[in-house]
């Protein structure tokens, strides 16, 4: 009889597939334990790229140089800090998740009211009262405690009580924002567990104090401020917040050292024993900004603008930093987005001669109700305006049995003959997806439930000024219409996930989904989008 090989050879078989199969643990992904999520509103590519050799290694170009840059997040439509934000955080458009924005119109009481307010709960050391009752679907935070068992952490911080509310979602231990009247850290009684030492931090360190010291000037050079105009660097900035200011908090909040608030207040939970040490991930979401400063005393910003980057970056390496003290970077994903940029900027200086003009919402309500009752009888057809939106009298409309679609297409058609206004449409225009270009991406980015009647664009140039409810003579800033592409730019940096870039448009909803699939978690429940294969 022939000797046999069989027994060698499968025995061969066996260490090559037990090799196999140590290399490709050896080569898995690493499931973080830690996500930090960073929503940035105002964040340009342009000055990311202007920057970047005035930048340090730790900051923005850790990020850029060893994440998946995405430069072009698709949101489909312009969307404020708040729409976008939810958006982030849930993977849905306002049509599933009902938030588009931070406000909506409340057509019984004829005002502007915050889309997350509660009047069911409190507020902790504020008193405001929000809740994410109004938030429609699960969050990417949800999910990351519910992945937990309970067990895991949560937290959220921003300045803006909604934007920390929807980076926390419904599960979180807490979501805090900073109070814009003592400059207190606040929450809501329907988180229950604020960070340990909350209450000592707010008694023995209150921002209202260190505020009478404090001051905005350049934090380097002038040679730092890469292409700023010569004439802009002879004569630095200074911004005080002197306790003879009214509202001096709030002035603060419009500055960059907000987010050396927020970066410091991150930190100390990062510090917190366990905090990225558990079997589930923890999660910790922030939200800076960026936006141009509005109480500069020209139109021409570009110092402070230039600024603010300058110290974010060094805020991001102070927190990467912290990570690396505490849990480490090796078990920590870190996803950075952009909001859009905002259709809103300062008027120039009127001796450049740029066209400009103003749309009076008051004038505009008052043509549109005298037309209208030239068609229909007497009566107040216009009840209000809010974002752009006309709101109509649903109860005269009833009454005096007229197709509510039609007079809403009477009054769109009477608007976009106004100066400044560059076309009207109706909400049954956005539902049917008639609004033009872009019909699509605007149906999905409304909000039914309380969306307007009649909708308008301004003309680039036009500042809309509202004032149906307030003065035309309240002091204000001139702020104009101006075409922006609803893009940003994001980063995702992960272990086990090489660096490189994506060349074309990211759908915005795939983030909350791609982030779920590295953390090995299920996606948010009204998330539709695939995540990207990274």
């Amino acid at each position: 009889m022939k000797p046999t090989h069989r027994a060698p050879r499968m025995i061969l078989a066996i260490v090559a597939s037990a090799v196999a199969t140590l290399a490709a643990v050896a080569g898995a992904p690493v499931r973080p334990q830690l996500v930090v999520g960073i929503v940035v509103d105002g964040l340009e590519q342009d000055y990311l790229d202007l920057l970047r050799e005035s930048f340090g290694a730790g900051g923005f170009n850790r990020l850029l140089d060893n994440g998946v840059v995405i430069p072009a997040l698709d949101y489909g439509t312009p969307l404020d800090a708040a729409g976008a934000t939810a958006l982030l955080a849930t993977g849905a458009t306002a049509d599933i998740s009902s938030i588009d924005a931070a406000t909506r119109f409340d057509r019984e009481a004829l005002r502007t009211v915050p889309l997350l307010h509660d009047p069911d709960v409190m507020g902790s050391y504020t008193s405001e009262t929000y809740s994410p009752a109004a938030l429609a679907v699960s969050t990417i935070a949800d999910e990351a405690r519910i992945a937990g068992g309970g067990v895991t952490a949560v937290y959220a911080i921003a300045a803006d009580p909604q934007q920390a509310i929807l980076l926390g979602g419904h599960a979180a231990n807490s979501a805090l924002w900073l109070n814009a009247e003592n400059g207190n850290w606040a929450t809501s009684t329907f988180y229950k567990e604020p960070p340990a030492g909350l209450a000592a931090r707010n008694r023995q360190r209150p921002l209202a104090i260190s505020l009478d010291t404090m001051s905005w000037t350049p934090l380097r050079p002038a040679s730092a401020y890469t292409h700023l105009p010569d004439h802009l660097t002879r004569y630095p900035f200074r911004y005080t917040f002197g306790r003879s200011r009214a509202e001096r908090v709030a002035k603060f909040m419009t500055t960059p050292l907000l987010n050396t608030e927020i970066t410091r207040l991150a930190t100390e939970i990062i510090a917190t024993p366990d905090f990225g040490a558990h079997e589930g991930p923890d999660m910790l979401n922030l939200a800076y900004t960026i936006a141009p400063f509005v109480d500069s005393k020209s139109a021409d910003t570009r110092y402070e603008l230039m600024d603010s980057y300058l110290r974010l970056d060094a805020d991001l390496e102070q927190l990467f930093a912290a990570i690396d003290r505490g849990p480490g970077m090796d078990r920590t994903l870190i996803y950075l987005a952009a909001t859009p940029p905002g259709s809103r900027s300062r008027r120039d200086d009127e001796r450049w001669q740029v066209p400009f003009g103003e749309f009076s919402t008051r004038k505009a309500i008052s043509l549109l109700n005298m037309y209208l009752i030239a068609l229909h009888g007497n009566g107040e057809w216009v009840k209000g305006y809010h974002r752009n939106a006309f709101y109509l009298n649903d109860k005269l409309v009833g009454e005096r049995n007229i197709d509510p679609a039609a007079i809403r297409t009477e009054a769109a058609d009477f608007l976009e003959r106004m100066s400044g206004v560059r076309r009207a449409f109706t909400i049954d225009d956005i539902i049917n997806e008639r609004a033009g270009e872009g019909s699509e991406a605007l149906r999905r980015n409304t909000s039914i439930s309380h969306a307007g009647d009649v909708y308008i664009a301004p003309a680039a140039g036009w500042e809309v000024v509202d004032d149906w409810q307030t003065p035309a003579s309240a002091t204000r800033t001139p702020m104009v219409h101006r075409e922006v592409a609803p893009t940003g730019i994001a980063v995702i940096m992960a272990p086990g996930v090489d660096a490189r870039k994506i060349a074309t448009p990211v759908d915005a909803r795939t983030i909350a989904p791609t982030v779920a699939r590295l953390l090995r978690i299920r996606s948010p429940n009204g998330a539709s989008l695939p995540p990207l294969a990274l």
